[in-house]
């Protein structure tokens, strides 16, 4: 059980994905079903976590039992996927997501039944009735009410929403807030700084006026750094809130615009469960009520559940005119899935021709520009779906993008951790392409070994050679020493040599002006030129540096 400890709403932000959950909550359920969750079985589940092919990173040494609840007693036991009392055991809400099937219906309602407070999170006495709200479904009026929302507006005001009779309070505060910025005289960035501070100051009133200005692992007591705690919190739960509705396929986001609103197709589902959904916590005193509610797969009631809402949801999308009403609402809903992909296969498919035939272009490079520029809300997300269209468009090959997109073909989250980002085959070869936003010695450590795993994962499934494109907007120093030590160590556990080629984004985008001012589509030998050709020059190369050089210089005329 945790207490609730911040005047604000939280959201689970961990992991960032609500897909991430899946392969964990496998893990758990395979190596731990019916054992006593305690420090012996959490740091027995992070090694266990560690050693399998869906887990990017090595947990925290020092402290493997709290990665260990981070990992599970956030979004996976929160949302009801997994219960931890008695004994470790997967929900029926826990069987159903990790089936695969229907995973955005599953998630919405164990959203829908997040609560504070709760038995998992109880209130304490000094806040007094603070929490007394459904936060997912109080956010999806919020957007609902207002057409669309903000990261800005969320973070600020809907973080504020601790109780649902503030919601009209919130909407008012959102509404002033839009009609000063109109008239504000200095730089959005000034308006929305003084506005977030003077809002977290109203918040915390209390802790500041008795001094209490503490934050956690900091022995700064000013006003300054706890004020600056606090919003970087709000923040980081607004964008944990972003993320995981999502993920539920209802809502659509604008990257340029860095807001968030309800597909206008969905648009019906939302105002249905906006109208039937008690908004009232509920069971918060009683741990086993709670649970039953909150293991209860059939609850909340959804539009699909109806079974003449559904047909005709059936028959709008497919097109069947053969009698429906025989099927079970199981079989019907399978029908609508399956249709939906149908559809977005489509859909992408058109994209990957209009690709190869130059006509999205001129977009492909704006995005680059807007990526460079940080003016999208998800850069990185962005940054994986554009190269992905960059590399459909520039060559012949057969490419992949491992993200995962929505109904619409449009990017929703990036790829899980397992596998390389985007994935070329070219007959008789392949190339895994890995992007990055990351910088400096992070790059390395956080991108590193992991690229040179992914392409030891890619050769071992196609049996074929494999290479590697590495771009990041900057390459750090000791990304590209390491790529090149490698080009000419023989190590069984990569699969051998290991050909990653680091381009910085720059040179990437001038790779494809080349493509588009050819007249033709680049063939699959031109592409496996620049990797015959670096690892020619990392064998006769004085070092790193020059090597590098080389590999820039030959990226720059690859045509």
């Amino acid at each position: 059980m945790a207490y609730l400890k911040s005047k604000t709403l939280f959201f689970t932000t961990s992991p960032r994905s609500p897909l991430k959950m899946i392969p964990e909550i496998e893990v758990l359920h395979n190596n731990f079903e019916g054992k006593v969750w305690n420090t012996d079985t959490q740091v027995a589940f992070i090694k266990k976590l560690v050693e399998g092919k869906d887990f990017e990173g090595q947990g925290s040494g020092k402290h493997m039992a709290l990665s260990a609840r981070d990992r599970i007693t956030r979004a996976p036991k929160a949302l009801g996927f997994v219960d931890l009392k008695p004994v470790i055991k997967l929900t029926k809400p826990g069987e159903k997501l990790i089936s695969g099937k229907r995973t955005e219906e599953i998630l919405l309602r164990q959203l829908l039944k997040f609560q504070l407070p709760s038995p998992y999170h109880k209130e304490p006495e000094e806040f007094n009735g603070l929490f007394g709200v459904k936060p997912y479904l109080e956010i999806f009026r919020l957007i609902y009410e207002l057409g669309a929302l903000s990261f800005d507006e969320l973070m600020i005001f809907g973080m504020q929403l601790t109780h649902y009779t503030k919601f009209e309070l919130v909407v008012g505060k959102i509404r002033e807030f839009r009609k000063m910025k109109a008239y504000a005289e200095v730089s959005y960035k000034t308006f929305k700084g003084t506005y977030l501070r003077s809002e977290v100051e109203k918040i915390y009133k209390n802790n500041i006026d008795e001094g209490n200005t503490k934050t956690r692992e900091s022995r700064d007591l000013s006003l300054d750094k706890f004020v600056k705690t606090k919003a970087s919190n709000m923040r980081d739960y607004a964008d944990a809130c972003f993320r995981y509705l999502r993920a539920t396929g209802l809502v659509e986001i604008s990257q340029r615009g860095h807001s968030i609103s309800i597909m206008p197709e969905k648009r019906a589902e939302v105002e249905y469960f906006l109208n039937t959904i008690e908004r009232e916590p509920v069971y918060v005193e009683d741990e086993e009520k709670y649970k039953e509610y909150l293991f209860n797969t059939s609850i909340p009631v959804l539009y699909s559940d109806d079974r003449e809402r559904l047909l005709k949801q059936v028959v709008d999308v497919t097109g069947i005119t053969r009698d429906l009403t025989i099927e079970p609402t199981e079989k019907l809903k399978d029908i609508l899935e399956d249709a939906i992909i149908t559809k977005k296969i489509e859909i992408v498919n058109e994209q990957i021709r209009n690709l190869k035939e130059y006509k999205n272009y001129a977009d492909v490079i704006t995005v680059f520009d807007d990526i460079k520029k940080n003016a999208f809300y998800d850069v990185p997300l962005m940054l994986e779906w554009n190269t992905w269209r960059a590399m459909t468009m520039l060559d012949g090959g057969e490419i992949k993008a491992n993200l995962k997109l929505d109904d619409k073909g449009q990017p929703m989250s990036t790829a899980p951790g397992n596998m390389a980002d985007i994935i070329c085959d070219y007959g008789d070869f392949g190339l895994a392409v890995e992007v990055t936003m990351q910088s400096g010695q992070k790059q390395y450590e956080m991108e590193g070994e992991s690229v040179s795993r992914h392409l030891a994962k890619l050769k071992k499934e196609t049996g074929k050679e494999a290479y590697c494109l590495f771009i990041a907007p900057k390459i750090n120093a000791s990304c590209i020493a390491y790529f090149y030590a490698l080009h000419t160590m023989n190590i069984a556990f990569y699969g051998g040599k290991s050909v990653i080629v680091p381009l910085e984004l720059d040179i990437f985008i001038n790779m494809v002006e080349q493509s588009c001012r050819a007249g033709y589509v680049p063939n699959s030998k031109q592409v496996k030129e620049i990797f015959e050709y670096s690892i020619a020059q990392a064998k006769v190369s004085k070092d790193e540096n020059e090597w590098y050089a080389k590999i820039k210089e030959k990226a720059l005329n690859w045509l």
